[in-house]
């Protein structure tokens, strides 16, 4: 892994996330390596010849770039970790996204944070003294043996359970990113249903979700991760990724329904 120190010109920046104001991403890169990952477009604003997953630059003027554009933002709802993930293990050592979280406080902005790690506790003493805020865990599969495959790096999955109990027992509005689904693994009733019969049980009340997309340079990754371990998943992605736009938004759709059914059933909001 290569990490390198570099200089942001701005720390916040326009969202195009529905709901979203700004983003907010203290690295450009990811150690978590995830074979999924829809970030790796950031690669061609870096001079990097590294893959994508093994490099890391950090932002480490960022917090005072936030000090300083901070005071004269109009007032919005920021986002954490939009192309990157704030709760990397690098940020045990720099603690960028913690500081920054100091100053959003003092500011008083609403924050929204989108993470794989169960690092994010290390942060509930300043999440609890903010007004407006909410903590998303991503979860892309209940089986934690394909979890760990398709995200080698991130925290293991009862780890991030256990990070949303102990969201909720801080009274710090936490939900579930179900995403992206894994097809074949993910996307069944039954998997769905497991999912939302712990989530009940565990009192987490929202989920949203996203569909994977075969469309860009990720399929070869994708596609030898299938060849090693599970073959017979082989074909059925092949047809998605060799249908395109028109499965894939058909895709969503299916997915959307149950989704929406499952919620209904067990009282998650979707």
């Amino acid at each position: 892994m290569k990490i390198t120190e570099v200089y942001c010109k701005n720390a916040l920046s326009k969202s195009k996330i529905q709901g979203m104001d700004y983003a907010l991403n203290p690295y450009i890169g990811c150690e978590h390596g995830c074979v999924y990952c829809y970030a790796e477009f950031m690669r061609k604003y870096t001079s990097h010849k590294e893959e994508w997953g093994e490099f890391v630059d950090v932002k480490i003027n960022i917090v005072d770039r936030l000090r300083q554009q901070i005071k004269r933002a109009k007032p919005g709802t920021i986002m954490i970790g939009t192309v990157t993930d704030a709760y990397q293990p690098l940020e045990e050592k720099y603690q960028l996204t913690r500081r920054c979280l100091e100053i959003l406080a003092y500011f008083n902005f609403p924050i929204s944070i989108q993470t794989k790690s169960d690092l994010v506790l290390r942060d509930v003493d300043i999440l609890k003294g903010l007004r407006n805020r909410s903590v998303g865990l991503t979860i892309t599969c209940i089986d934690p043996k394909i979890e760990a495959l398709f995200e080698p790096k991130a925290s293991k999955l009862e780890n991030r359970f256990r990070a949303l109990e102990k969201l909720r027992e801080n009274d710090i509005p936490a939900f579930v990113f179900f995403g992206p689904i894994l097809p074949f693994f993910s996307d069944s009733e039954a998997s769905i249903q497991s999912l939302l019969e712990r989530l009940r049980k565990m009192g987490i009340e929202r989920i949203c979700f996203d569909k994977m997309n075969y469309l860009n340079d990720k399929w070869g990754k994708i596609k030898t991760l299938l060849m090693r371990n599970f073959p017979e998943a082989l074909s059925y992605y092949q047809r998605v990724a060799e249908d395109g736009e028109s499965y894939s938004a058909n895709l969503r759709v299916l997915l959307e329904h149950s989704l929406s059914d499952s919620c209904l059933d067990y009282d998650i909001l979707f």
